[in-house]
Parts: structure tokens; C-alpha cells; sequence
């Protein structure tokens, strides 16, 4: 990608903003990001339904007030070992735009930390080289204190994962 589409993709990611406000979450030890406009609530763990011939990313749905939404775990979308429910871990529900409409999906997560405010300045677009997840997954990392945080492309990864799904059947 080249240097101006790289910078147009950033400037569109941050909605031509100098800041963010995120929602950040620990997947298997790593720091991620989501806006926090698109999270409309936080859970504890809920009663999870297996969906036989599912994805592993999304094999299962909750009940989320009287709907029945999927349950995204993206340690599996990013190639992470599944691991164990703690006392932490939480379900956010999140509503994107998949395929021009609206749709909410759990997410389940290690671990919520905090609402906070990312900068754009402090942002980078991942590394093409070096990554161990898929480059497109990742709108983009922001640097803060020592460490990154992770802002995950839902489009990109949830779409793969829908066409993917598609192609199978």
C-alpha cells in the first residue's frame, strides 16, 4: 500500500479526528481497542448455544436481551489459542455494519480494562512484515506508556470470516 493510501486509510479509521475514545480489552495478554460509540454494553459470561457447522471464530450465540447474537471470539480470528473463562473475562455487544447493515455481536474478551482517549498522533499503521496476524486485521496500533494497543479491523475480519463461511456451504 502506498505511503498516501496508507495515511487516507488512518485519516478515515480516526474519522478525521485528532482523538478516539476506545473501549480497551486484554485478549491472551495483548491490549485491543474498539471505539467506544460502536459498544452498547458490557456483560458478565452468559449461556452460550453451540452452532453445529459454525465457523470456530463464531460457533456459538447468546441471548442479548431477548435477541439471539452471534459470539465472536477473536483470539480464534487472530490465530490465538482459546483459552479458559476467568472471573475477568466479559461479553462486549457491539454493533457494526456488516454488509450495509446494522448488526450486533458479542465479543468475548480476557478481560475489560478501561474507557479511555487514543490520539492519532500516537498512532501507526501495522508493519507489512513481521506481523503474526493478518496485516488487514489491524486498522491500525497506537502507542502508549510502553506498550501498543491493538485497534482490530471488524470489517476486514468479520467480512473474511462471512465469505469464508459462504464459500463452504
Amino acid at each position: 500500500m502506498s505511503t498516501a493510501a496508507t495515511a487516507e486509510k488512518m485519516d478515515h479509521h480516526w474519522n478525521y479526528a485528532e482523538e478516539v475514545e476506545v473501549l480497551t480489552f486484554d485478549l491472551n495478554g495483548e491490549t485491543f481497542a474498539l471505539e467506544a460509540v460502536i459498544v452498547q454494553e458490557i456483560l458478565d459470561l452468559l449461556p452460550e448455544t453451540a452452532v453445529p457447522g459454525a465457523q470456530p471464530f463464531v460457533a456459538s450465540v447468546i441471548n442479548f436481551r431477548g435477541k439471539v447474537i452471534p459470539l465472536a471470539d477473536l483470539r480464534l480470528a487472530f490465530g490465538m489459542e482459546a483459552s479458559e473463562a476467568t472471573i475477568d473475562s466479559r461479553i462486549i455487544v457491539i454493533e457494526v455494519d456488516l454488509q450495509g447493515e446494522q448488526t450486533l455481536v458479542g465479543m468475548r474478551t480476557d478481560k475489560v480494562n478501561e474507557v479511555t482517549t487514543l490520539t492519532k498522533s500516537a498512532s501507526e499503521p501495522p508493519p507489512s512484515v513481521g506481523m503474526r496476524w493478518r496485516a488487514d486485521y489491524i486498522n491500525c496500533l497506537v502507542k502508549r506508556g510502553g506498550e501498543f494497543i491493538i485497534l482490530p479491523n471488524l470489517q476486514a475480519i468479520f467480512s473474511s470470516r462471512h465469505e469464508t463461511a459462504g464459500a463452504v456451504n
